[in-house]
């Protein structure tokens, strides 16, 4: 079994990303750099609102450890349209750590595609990261796709 790349993926999913992501330069266009996350958080659900996309805000993950589910507070960012884990940032960059954040929610809740975007820079594209989760590897395997290629 082959790794999973971005061709691989439902077309749907990549459209949801595009879309995303357009939604995601829409409100850095109007805002710019140097807000909260929250503030960012807010105005993009305008945006996916007014694209008319599904979302679900801070959903809440139970843990599966050692056969118990335990009430963590994993919360994601973002969930659009069932597919999609996004991941707002608003720091002066993105480190390791985020990206790693976000491949460990992709691997607890099994969606195959996350976007970590982070508001806090000069040009948007700069601040998006496309990760796409292994198919056959959960343990961590995954392709950057760059912002332009949804």
């Amino acid at each position: 079994m082959k790794p999973l790349r971005h061709n691989d993926l439902p077309q749907e999913v990549n459209q949801i990303t595009g879309k995303v992501i357009e939604c995601c330069y829409q409100v850095h266009r109007h805002l710019g750099p140097g807000l909260l996350e929250n503030i960012y958080e807010l105005c993009l659900i305008e945006e996916l609102k007014n694209a008319q996309i599904q979302y679900q805000r801070q959903v809440d993950i139970p843990i599966l450890y050692r056969g118990k589910t335990i009430d963590a507070a994993l919360r994601l960012d973002l969930l659009i349209e069932k597919h999609v884990v996004v991941e707002l940032k608003a720091v002066e960059k993105l480190l390791p750590i985020h990206q790693a954040q976000l491949i460990t929610y992709l691997k607890i809740t099994k969606y195959p595609v996350g976007l970590l975007v982070n508001f806090n820079v000069n040009m948007i594209q700069q601040g998006i990261k496309r990760v796409v989760l292994s198919a056959c590897n959960p343990s961590g395997d995954f392709l950057r796709d760059s912002a332009t290629s949804r």
